[in-house]
């Protein structure tokens, strides 16, 4: 396992929990993430020793503890400028809800960003084949 690559790329999700606060609205996240998913499973393909899915998966699973901290840390502002994730978390703990759903979110997202790595690592070593012929 190549942990200073793990946490390298999770520092994408600390600079994402922090945008998601203070500039990126939450209908446009997916699209930040989808191009994060994408650098992160190229990177991983061409860097990590091996073991590209459980690289991914961890990946985001350290993401998932920056971005809920950060979120729990700015929850009156997140929250504020999130509305829909707001109406999702009335009635309880906004926080104690980040600190439950957050880790949740980052093994789901880590499940995806393994799946991308693999493929990723499968077209980049398609093109190195091809590329040697």
């Amino acid at each position: 396992m190549n942990w200073k690559l793990i946490v390298g790329l999770s520092l994408l999700g600390l600079a994402m929990g922090v945008a998601t606060v203070f500039w990126i609205p939450s209908n446009m996240e997916p699209f930040f993430w989808l191009a994060i998913f994408g650098v992160c499973a190229y990177i991983i393909a061409t860097q990590a020793p091996g073991r590209y899915f459980l690289h991914g998966l961890l990946v985001s699973v350290v993401n998932s503890v920056w971005i809920t901290a950060t979120h729990v840390l700015f929850a009156d502002r997140y929250l504020a400028s999130h509305p829909q994730e707001s109406r999702m978390m009335a009635g309880g703990s906004p926080r104690l809800m980040m600190l439950v759903v957050g880790p949740l979110i980052g093994v789901v997202s880590g499940l995806v960003l393994g799946l991308f790595a693999v493929v990723a690592r499968k077209l980049v070593s398609r093109g190195h084949a091809v590329a040697s012929r």
